[in-house]
């Protein structure tokens, strides 16, 4: 279904959030983060890191424990993880951008060289937004399940994110637009078709020699980052070389589980 500019679908409709069969299914989340433990032998075959920071950027309502597995999972790798040490994301898009800037500043001085960031939903459009700050300390973005472009309000979580950040969706409606744009870095959205918090349409970034979406099957939001297909995907975005962006490579150990490119586009 294609998406029209300004959030409405083709026809004038307007997106609309997961239904409530999907969101009862975020259940399964407990099903994804099992697999990676068993799959962990499997998961540390992937390409290895060089050594680059990254940095972790939880969901809404969730903290830095809610990346740990991925944290870990990347330390194994040989990537040099940090968490974002700051409590519990209630959400502030904007309230958080110099907070954030700071810190990968900090990052980023005291590695001596470009970040790569990770956001999970509400992280990634953190995520994206950094890129466009400061683009010379970013490396590369990898959103999961992010809601940055379309009609960013086709979420189940958007009447309880303005309640509890202060901030509405339709605030600051310049730097959304920006966000929901091309980066000037490489980018990779990570999705599912059967997120139960966020309409996958708003995850779709506009692929490009930089740029791509990967589908994952039948993967929840909740569970995102701990699905061992997803976690693969992200270590081997990571492991490209710095300058470098070549498409994901489908053909992997997980390949029955991701959606073919042209998916992401229809």
């Amino acid at each position: 279904m294609p998406v029209a500019e300004g959030g409405a679908a083709a026809g004038g409709q307007r997106l609309r959030p997961p239904s409530l069969f999907l969101m009862l299914a975020e259940a399964r989340s407990l099903f994804e983060l099992n697999s990676s433990l068993v799959l962990s032998p499997l998961l540390l075959r992937a390409p290895k890191g060089d050594g680059q920071p990254v940095l972790a950027l939880p969901g809404f309502l969730a903290s830095d424990l809610s990346m740990m597995p991925m944290r870990r999972y990347l330390k194994e790798l040989g990537y040099d993880a940090y968490a974002w040490e700051m409590g519990r994301n209630f959400g502030g898009a904007a309230s958080k951008r110099d907070a954030l800037r700071d810190l990968l500043r900090r990052i980023h001085e005291a590695s001596g060289r470009k970040v790569s960031v990770v956001g999970w939903s509400l992280g990634g459009i953190y995520a994206r937004d950094l890129a466009l700050q400061v683009p010379d300390m970013v490396r590369s973005v990898i959103t999961l399940g992010s809601p940055f472009a379309n009609d960013v309000t086709a979420t189940n979580a958007t009447r309880l994110y303005e309640l509890l950040s202060g901030e509405s969706v339709d605030d600051n409606p310049e730097i959304r637009e920006a966000i929901a744009g091309d980066l000037p870095v490489p980018a990779t959205s990570i999705y599912s078709r059967t997120d139960g918090i966020v309409n996958w349409h708003t995850s779709l970034l506009r692929p490009s020699a930089t740029a791509e979406n990967i589908e994952v099957h039948l993967a929840s939001h909740i569970g995102l980052g701990v699905n061992p297909a997803a976690l693969w995907a992200v270590a081997d975005r990571l492991a490209q070389p710095e300058g470098e962006f070549r498409q994901f490579d489908r053909s992997g150990p997980f390949a029955i589980a991701y959606g073919p490119p042209e998916n992401a586009q229809s």
